[in-house]
């Protein structure tokens, strides 16, 4: 800020100030004047008066900004985006009321989806996100607003540490459960598991899970998900307390556990209603018993379970809209179909201040002064060192024909660019930095046929997945975050990453298809759907007939995905299947 510049640039140093060796030697050779209040002693005392309170004013300047605003004093060395409106192009201080203008964003963009009553600078995220975003044509229902205050209050009353919570946890240990005259509290405990953009999804799923069936959601912080995420609620953690009694046994829950639903069916070996907690395995290698989570009549039997403790990696949200117990409230709380991750994304999931950081610093660097913003998100599953020229050809292909990025002039070196020529900002994600190395080039070398100005850039390529990395960790969800804030995006099959960024951002991306043997496919490309992500290991059993059944034509919004034909999505538009 030009604040922090004032003192180090424009000050000048009052401990030699220009000619005092000057003005001093002529005084004292001056008999005249040795004594009294002579004008040349008089000029010098007020020059250098002027010099120091200069000095004092500066510094009580930044004095006043760091004691405000000390989070962000490194940040703003280089210039984030807390003070920038790339939507309006104008600058705004920091010293301006955040918490009016959360509301209005939440009021005018959100529609009041979020609570009120947080502190801005725990989550500068949350308060300034609307900052970069369009305003979403998709507007949360009035009857999701009110379920959501709802389960706000209920948080807080069964939430960790309440009377409630110490109450079930003391009959967990006792392996009791509890009277309902001492708790009514019942809860989903998330295990962390899988990578970042499985996580995202899956904990929303359990959200909406724990929403319809008026439980308490609470998080196992995993390594790092306490680093990556705001908390999303003023007044009550949603992290599950580290003391816990079963964490221990996390990591250790599979199928064949004792406690785990699908094994109890499988085996007969306990009364569901004898155990102080179910383990629910919905993760990609899930077994028949297992699938029958998804089935009414076992519904029915958690009724009276406190503690389902929850391990996936399936964004499973498509398969609740069809049981019939959760049909009518979920036609309330999502009259639009494929808003469901829209609004849950944009309800719990805010990058904490080390990321948002990350965010704003590259989004101001690259991405702000564009007129428009295309994001292109590659995931590679094929074997072997990249890039390859496959993919850069089906990534290319995609772009130019769905006009989303222009042709370049081989023939001529310049074309004389007109009165409104346009930039476009490439946001490229990938862990290889060669398909943005090859981009880059064919745009530096040629001019487009459009005049158009294309500039291509790339956070981070770490060459290979690490989950277990928090650093890395911590680059993907800034980048996803970014893939958000563009205006169209292209995105891989199969990779939840992408299905992240678009629901959040509220965009119908087109979608890569999977290259097989090698070769670019023809077309290279569709629209999605909807912005919803695909479930990708649906059941596919009637519940009641007690056969096998294709789930994806039961009902009209519940669809095969466009990626993976077996997989299942929200749509909302028959018309566009």
């Amino acid at each position: 800020m030009k604040r922090h510049n004032r003192s180090s640039n424009g000050v000048v140093d009052a401990s030699d100030p220009p000619g005092s060796n000057d003005l001093e030697s002529r005084v004292v050779e001056d008999g005249g004047f040795r004594h009294g209040l002579n004008p040349l002693r008089f000029v010098g005392v007020f020059v250098i008066c002027l010099m120091g309170f200069s000095v004092f004013f500066s510094f009580s300047l930044i004095l006043k900004d760091s004691s405000t605003h000390a989070l962000w004093a490194v940040a703003e060395a280089t210039r984030t985006l807390d003070d920038f409106n790339p939507q309006q192009n104008t600058v705004t201080s920091l010293e301006s009321d955040s918490s009016h203008l959360f509301e209005v964003w939440n009021d005018e963009v959100l529609g009041g989806l979020l609570p009120g009553g947080f502190d801005a600078k725990s989550c500068l995220s949350r308060h300034h996100s609307g900052s970069y975003r369009k305003e979403s044509q998709y507007k949360p229902s009035s009857y999701l607003l009110s379920r959501l205050r709802s389960y706000e209050s209920h948080l807080k009353r069964c939430g960790p540490y309440t009377m409630s919570y110490n109450i079930t946890v003391d009959k967990l240990k006792a392996g009791q459960q509890p009277n309902p005259s001492e708790s009514d509290c019942k809860y989903v405990v998330w295990i962390s598991y899988s990578g970042l953009g499985n996580r995202i999804l899956t904990l929303a799923s359990a959200f909406l899970y724990a929403l319809l069936t008026n439980r308490v959601l609470l998080v196992d912080r995993g390594t790092d998900m306490a680093d990556l995420f705001c908390e999303p609620f003023p007044e009550m953690s949603w992290f599950l307390p580290l003391d816990f009694p079963i964490s221990n046994q996390f990591n250790k829950f599979d199928q064949r556990s004792p406690h785990s639903y699908g094994n109890i069916l499988k085996n007969a070996t306990l009364e569901k209603s004898d155990t102080p907690f179910l383990y629910l395995h919905l993760a990609h290698d899930y077994g028949d018993h297992d699938k029958l989570f998804f089935c009414e009549q076992d519904q029915a039997a958690f009724q009276n379970i406190n503690w389902l403790i929850i391990k996936t990696d399936n964004y499973f949200i498509p398969s609740l809209f069809l049981i019939p117990s959760f049909e009518q409230e979920l036609s309330s709380l999502f009259p639009e179909k494929e808003t469901v991750f829209h609004f849950l994304g944009r309800y719990l999931f805010y990058p904490t201040n080390s990321i948002w950081g990350l965010i704003t610093r590259f989004y101001e660097a690259y991405l702000a002064k564009a007129d428009e913003r295309i994001g292109i998100q590659i995931r590679v599953f094929d074997t072997g060192v990249g890039p390859f020229q496959h993919v850069l050809d089906q990534i290319l292909a995609c772009a130019m024909k769905e006009n989303l990025l222009p042709e370049v002039d081989e023939n001529n070196q310049i074309i004389v660019p007109s009165t409104n020529q346009k930039t476009k900002a490439v946001l490229m994600t990938s862990l290889s930095s060669g398909y943005l190395d090859k981009v880059r080039d064919i745009y530096w070398e040629h001019p487009t046929v459009t005049g158009e100005i294309i500039g291509v850039y790339q956070p981070s390529h770490e060459e290979y997945q690490q989950t277990e990395k928090k650093m890395q960790n911590k680059k993907a969800w800034a980048e996803m975050y970014l893939l958000s804030l563009t205006d169209k995006l292209v995105t891989s099959s199969w990779s939840t990453f992408g299905y992240v960024a678009q629901g959040l951002g509220g965009l119908k991306p087109w979608i890569l298809y999977k290259p097989e043997n090698a070769t670019a496919p023809d077309p290279p490309c569709r629209r999605a759907m909807s912005m919803e992500p695909c479930f990708h290991a649906p059941p596919f059993y009637d519940c009641k007939k007690k056969t096998g059944i294709d789930t994806g034509a039961v009902v009209p919004h519940v669809r095969h995905c466009e990626d993976m034909s077996w997989g299942l999505k929200l749509v909302d538009h028959v018309s566009d299947l």
